[in-house]
This record gives C-alpha cells, structure tokens and sequence, in this order.
C-alpha cells in the first residue's frame, strides 16, 4: 500500500508573483516537487496576480479612482491565462503536471458544488498534479466573492484536511511593528492563537499596490486555520529555499498554531 503524503496549501500573493516573474515561479515549483520527492508533501497552490498582470500588460491606470468591478472582471479574463502560462512552464520544467482550479465563495458554501470540488482536487492529487486554485474573478461580485485569495487559502486547507497553510509573503512574517517605518522591529517568529493585538499589530486595511490583502488579513486566515487544527506558517516568498527549509524542520518565519521547535 502506498504511503499517505501529507497536504499542505501554498499562497503567493500579486506582489510576488508579478515582481518574481518566471524565475521565482520556476523556483517555487522546484520545491514543489522535491517536497513530494523527497518529504511526502503534495502541495495546492493558491496564486494572484491575474488582475495585476494584465494590469501591469496592457498599462491600465484609472486616473484619480478605483477600478470598476466590470473592469476588474476584464482584467481578470485577460490576465488569468498570462498566470497559468508561468505556472505551467514553471511546473514543465519541474519534472510536474499542474491544473488550473478557478472558484467562487460559492462553490465552497454550497455542499454539493464544495463536495464536487474536494472530489476533484483529491483525483488531481492522486495523479501527481499540482491544482493552481485561484479566484474566479472574471465573474465574481461582492455578494460572491472571498475578499482575497488569503480567505481562499485557508478555506481550501480546512476543506482539505491539510496538515499546513503555507501565506508566501513580501516580509519575513509578523513584525512587532512595521519594518518599513521602523527598520529595527523584531520579527515575532510564534503565535499561539491569533488575539486581537496581533490583528491590530497586523495593520488593518494594509495592502500591496498590486493586491488586496496584507499581513491583517493573512493573520484572519491564520486564525481561521489554527480553529481547525492546521498550522500556518507566514514566510518571505522570493527567498528561494523557504519552503524546504520547513519540510526539514527549520524556524522560519511566524508560525501561528502548532508546536514551536524554538521554545
């Protein structure tokens, strides 16, 4: 009988993958295929960037206001395909077959349409595929839609029963204060359970230029996992060797939940 491989859920943001480009993304899937080669870890990637992408292609820049939704909605239609061409190349080139999955908020809510989802990315997994999950945001509205792809990431690693939600970011975790304004706070590398001073701490209504989340609400989908069990792990995501260096144990980053190897 073969050996059950452990699950973990992975999330890169907009601001990594557009700023990374191919050569992080071919890094990443790297990885992905030592962690199930060598570590019994099969991976779902959560990804951005579809928006910012095409954002970033065509040079859209509404002057002095925020984008429509339709015109979000475009950009996502145009920029999806630009991402899963850099995924498929960066999964190609790593020796593995990926799978593009794209949701709304309610294909999880609903119980059969969030049943006919697990079936699927179970089946994907058990072909060696890596499913890419990202949010239908061609089509989604406000009354359905996740908020961000953190919400997304932490949704998928309960329905999946996964053992780690992995949030790659631009910083090396949580900070006890802003690193950008104060180059001299000290990074917090464990968090028990999320209170309300880590989410004030995590800044509320921060963001990227690129994307829509931030440290807050990658700290609410910590808190979301940690409820269910699953450890989550915030590190920074162009340093090439992160995601191994969690597989073979390593202190990195801010763990939320779990057991801590430094205390």
């Amino acid at each position: 009988m073969a050996k059950r491989l452990r699950r973990w859920v992975v999330k890169a943001g907009s601001q990594m993958v557009c700023s990374g480009g191919p050569l992080l993304l071919r890094a990443w899937m790297q990885q992905v295929a030592s962690l199930r080669r060598d570590h019994g870890i099969e991976v779902i990637w959560v990804t951005s960037g579809a928006i910012a992408s095409a954002a970033d292609r065509i040079g859209f820049k509404p002057a002095g206001r925020k984008r429509t939704l339709p015109e979000k909605q475009a950009l996502s239609a145009l920029g999806q395909p630009m991402v899963m061409d850099l995924y498929l190349l960066a999964l190609n080139a790593a020796g593995l077959q990926g799978a593009q999955v794209l949701l709304t908020a309610g294909d999880i809510r609903d119980v059969a349409r969030g049943r006919n989802l697990q079936n699927t990315l179970k089946q994907l997994l058990a072909w060696g595929c890596v499913p890419v999950l990202n949010e239908n945001d061609a089509i989604s509205t406000d009354e359905i839609q996740f908020g961000d792809n953190d919400s997304l990431s932490s949704k998928i690693a309960v329905m999946m029963k996964a053992e780690r939600l992995v949030l790659l970011t631009d910083v090396d975790g949580l900070y006890e204060e802003d690193p950008r304004s104060n180059p001299r706070a000290a990074l917090i590398p464990y968090v028990k359970e999320v209170s309300s001073s880590d989410l004030v701490r995590a800044g509320k209504g921060s963001s990227s230029s690129r994307g829509t989340g931030g440290m807050y609400s990658k700290m609410l989908a910590a808190r979301e996992a940690n409820e269910n069990r699953i450890t989550t792990h915030l590190v920074r995501g162009d340093f090439p060797q992160n995601l191994l260096l969690l597989a073979q144990g390593a202190n990195v980053g801010t763990q939320v939940g779990g057991k801590h190897k430094g205390l």
